[in-house]
Formats: structure tokens, sequence, C-alpha cells
């Protein structure tokens, strides 16, 4: 694989361009450009820059709105209900990240609810970000059916991400971020962008077999993380997410990776705890304390390993693959 290195201001300039030529409002595409160069700087290249030609065709088809505003109300105390309004996803999760603080510092916890929405990329970043502003997060996304019940043939569920995160004084906050299939689907979106077979175990195809091609597997359903308990935590994830907060559940979305169709229309939950109203001024002593002692332990904090490459990247530049890149700067 050949690549050339750009700077972080270098590739979201790229990125927001080739989403302008795309029928996408300025401020929407600097906020997409910002959240999956994030993200493939943080070596989620699943959630990256392989997503800008599909976001791209699906804000030219109107399958998603590139000029839509997410519209925000406060229906109670602590709620926060937030409209994408059929737009990407990321100019209302930054919308949750911008004001939700305030709320949950004042109520102690705070909820923001974000309905026809889009596909929301890596929840542990939007996570960290309350983090970062002193507050315990708890983010839930549903995205377009990709698994099945534990014990049954048809793909109810998606791959449903959730992610936490928690400050801790005196170091960089603890962030978990998982799907809730083996893998994250992107990864299997990326590996036949590369034309590269997956690992079995991955995926099954529409026979319900074990395949290592990556097409079948997008076109057969994710094994579930866990089995039973896997699948158990997507349909919670879709209650929540989905159900709750009046969001198309998995089977009635539309796919992200394609501009056919209706909007996918799915949802994302946020909870921001302020850890000060419940555990006092200790709390985020006590979770740095956890978080060193996993250290002491030779094991790796959950969060690091993201961390480390996004300061790389900003440091040394993003090295993108030749023929994303092409592909980006051909988008018009």
């Amino acid at each position: 694989m050949t690549g050339t290195t750009i700077s972080l201001d270098d590739a979201r300039a790229l990125v927001a361009d080739a989403l302008q030529r795309s029928r996408t409002a300025p401020g929407n595409a600097m906020a997409v450009a910002k959240a999956l160069v994030r993200a493939e700087a943080s070596g989620q290249s699943g959630h990256g820059l392989r997503r800008v030609a599909s976001y791209a065709a699906q804000s030219k088809s109107g399958k998603v709105d590139g000029f839509a505003e997410p519209r925000a109300a406060r229906t109670a105390p602590g709620v926060l209900m937030i409209d994408a309004a059929n737009g990407f996803a990321y100019p209302a999760l930054d919308r949750a990240v911008a004001e939700l603080p305030a709320i949950a510092r004042e109520q102690g916890i705070a909820l923001a609810g974000i309905h026809r929405s889009h596909h929301s990329g890596v929840m542990g970043l939007v996570a960290e970000d309350f983090a970062e502003a002193g507050l315990v997060a708890l983010v839930f996304a549903n995205t377009p059916s990709a698994m099945a019940p534990f014990g049954g043939r048809t793909a109810l569920f998606g791959t449903n991400p959730i992610a936490f995160a928690a400050p801790c004084a005196g170091r960089p906050p603890v962030v978990i971020d998982l799907s809730l299939s083996k893998v994250a689907r992107g990864k299997v979106m990326a590996a036949k962008q590369k034309g590269e077979p997956i690992p079995e175990g991955w995926c099954l195809d529409s026979e319900g077999r074990p395949t290592t091609d990556p097409a079948a597997g997008l076109a057969g359903t994710m094994v579930p993380l866990g089995d039973a308990k896997g699948t158990a935590l997507a349909l919670m994830i879709e209650m929540l997410a989905a159900g709750l907060v009046g969001a198309n559940y998995a089977y009635e979305a539309t796919s992200f990776f394609d501009a056919e169709g209706a909007p996918p229309g799915v949802g994302q939950t946020i909870i921001a705890i302020d850890p000060a109203r419940v555990g006092g001024e200790t709390a985020a002593a006590r979770f740095g304390e956890i978080a060193a002692r996993i250290e002491a332990d030779g094991a790796r904090v959950p969060g690091a390993r993201g961390r480390r490459l996004r300061e790389h990247a900003g440091a040394a530049g993003l090295r993108i693959d030749d023929s994303v890149l092409q592909e980006i700067r051909s988008i018009g």
C-alpha cells in the first residue's frame, strides 16, 4: 500500500472541500471532516476517510440533507432532545457536547436524545469530549441491521456501539468503546475496499455460514460479541438509542454505505453525569487510582492507544492510502 502524509489541517480541508462539492453546507462539512479525520488519526480507519465517498454520494442524492441544521429542545430539566433533521450526525453530536455539560452540572445527571440521525462514527471520541469536561459519559448508538438475535436468522439489530468515558485526576480519561459485533462493521467495509480477506469468525454469509469474504459478510450478518450476551446488549441499545428517542430501529433503517433509499433515521443517546455531585470531589481521584493500577500491572488503559496515535498524527501528519486520497480528490 502506498500512502501520502499530510497535516491534520490539510486532511480536514480535503474532506470539507469534497463534501461542499457534494451539496453540503460549509459548517456541516467541517463538522464531518473534523470527526472523520479524528477517527482516522485514532487508528479507526473504518470510521475515517474511507467514509468520505459514501457520505458525499448520500448528500448528493438527498439521502442525507447536507444543509440540515440540528434543532434542540429542553423537554425536562435534565433532558435535551435533538432533531438531526436527516442530516449528518456530527453537527447534532457537536450540539450535545456543547450544551449537555452545563445541564449535567446543574442537575447532576443529564440525557441527550438524538433522532433522525446518521452514522455517528467513533462513539468513544464523543464520550471522551465529556470526560475532558470533567463528566462521566455513556453513549449509545444504533445502526442499520447487521446482526440476528441469538438463535435467530434475521438481522434485526445493528452492531450498535456503546462507549464510556470518565475523567481521571492528574491523568487522561479512561475511554471504553466497543461495538456489539465481534468487530466493528467498518473494519469489514475497509477490508472490502482494500480487496483483503477478513478473519473467519467475524461474519456469516447470507446462508449463515462462516466467511472470509468481506462482500459476503456485508451481505450476511455480523457475529455478535459474546454470543447471546452481545445480542442482549444490542437489544438494550436499540431500545435506548431508537425506541426511547423516536428513531428508527435497525431493521427500519437504510444503509450507511450507499446512496439508495430514504434517510437512515437512526438515533443516539448520551447520558452525562457530574461525578462531583455523586461521589464528591474525590471521584475523579478514585477513577485515576484504578487507571494507575492497570498501568502498574503492565496493561494498557482503554483509550490510551487512540490518544497516542492522535498525538503522533498531530506531530508527524496523517498517512493516507493514495487510493483513498485520489478517491476524495475526485469527488465533484
